[in-house]
């Protein structure tokens, strides 16, 4: 089922980057809510379902080629604690055990000192521990969508005041997203696809947190210029982590293609290899076995949307896969 934002829905989204997104995909709220990915400012979560996909997945999971290290050293693991327990994180704390971020960038091998992208940060959940954890060895830069994904996300409600709302993104974002971590934190802002040159060749990490559906919804070409710039920002070796709802292996085209949410672990890994990316390695981290991935309208059916009522609560939130791809050397 297609949503279609509001503009007074996607422009408080993207003003409200101090709040935790409605829902993990309240980017678009009733319309095409964005993911948690966005976190909720620019927008912001799946698998296969609870069978023979689900199975595959373990599988996969059990086998030692498929994990990867997961440790950091002991004064990254040590600020990452620090951060993850902080005062200001009081309010995300109730969604740790549906996302595990620390878990998460330890898997993906985020250490302080890193020059970390951040794909549609909005309300900031994820970057309440980014910012701080960078700060201030590393560098942190935020990354929101083309003008035309929010055209689509818009639909008919994109209008001047709307396109110059996200025109101004790279000016507006920066001050809101700093007040999600300590004094003299940084923050850079740019648009997928119109990165800087200066920035090539520079970045340690590119992060998508239940960020990719939204890429793929209109048109392919989105996604794949999202990965094109990420290969083009990474230093040879860099990181690519993916956390996305996973749709089931053998759902149809038109439920997989992102406007439920959910998008074919496959695809994923299809987009990023055809980007010259290679699949690093894989985790269960994020996997949730309740989650069917088949509603009717999709993942925002679940917490903390909870567009499906009570009924739906139990479930916790979405199955995502978790996916680290590599730059070659």
């Amino acid at each position: 089922m297609t949503r279609w934002m509001t503009a007074a829905a996607a422009i408080a989204l993207l003003t409200a980057c101090s709040q935790e997104p409605a829902a993990d995909d309240a980017a678009m709220t009733d319309a095409a809510p964005a993911d948690d990915a966005a976190e909720t400012g620019a927008m912001d979560e799946p698998m296969d379902d609870a069978g023979d996909d689900m199975s595959d997945m373990d599988a996969d999971m059990d086998a030692d080629s498929q994990m990867a290290d997961s440790a950091l050293n002991a004064e990254a693991q040590e600020k990452l604690d620090s951060v993850l327990s902080d005062a200001r994180r009081d309010d995300d704390r109730a969604r740790d055990e549906f996302r595990h971020p620390g878990e998460t960038l330890a898997f993906f091998g985020i250490e302080p000192d890193m020059t970390v992208a951040e794909a549609l940060p909005g309300g900031g959940w994820y970057t309440r521990v980014l910012l701080p954890y960078l700060t201030p060895e590393g560098r942190y830069i935020a990354l929101n969508y083309q003008t035309g994904v929010w055209e689509g996300m818009y639909g008919d409600n994109w209008n001047d005041d709307a396109a110059a709302e996200i025109a101004g993104w790279t000016e507006t974002a920066p001050a809101k997203l700093m007040e999600n971590g300590p004094d003299g934190a940084e923050v850079e802002a740019y648009v997928i696809g119109e990165t800087p040159a200066s920035l090539d060749g520079q970045v340690d990490a590119v992060l998508f947190v239940r960020a990719l559906h939204h890429l793929n919804r209109f048109d392919v070409a989105y996604m794949d210029e999202a990965v094109a710039d990420s290969f083009e920002m990474l230093k040879p070796g860099g990181v690519v982590g993916v956390v996305q709802h996973r749709a089931n292996a053998t759902a149809s085209d038109d439920y997989a293609s992102g406007d439920n949410g959910y998008l074919r672990e496959a695809d994923v890994i299809a987009a990023f290899e055809r980007g010259g990316f290679k699949l690093d390695s894989q985790s269960g981290i994020n996997a949730n076995p309740a989650d069917t991935a088949d509603y009717e309208d999709g993942v925002w059916t679940l917490p903390p949307s909870g567009g499906g009522g009570e009924e739906y609560a139990d479930i916790g939130e979405s199955d995502r896969m978790t996916l680290k791809f590599r730059k070659p050397e």
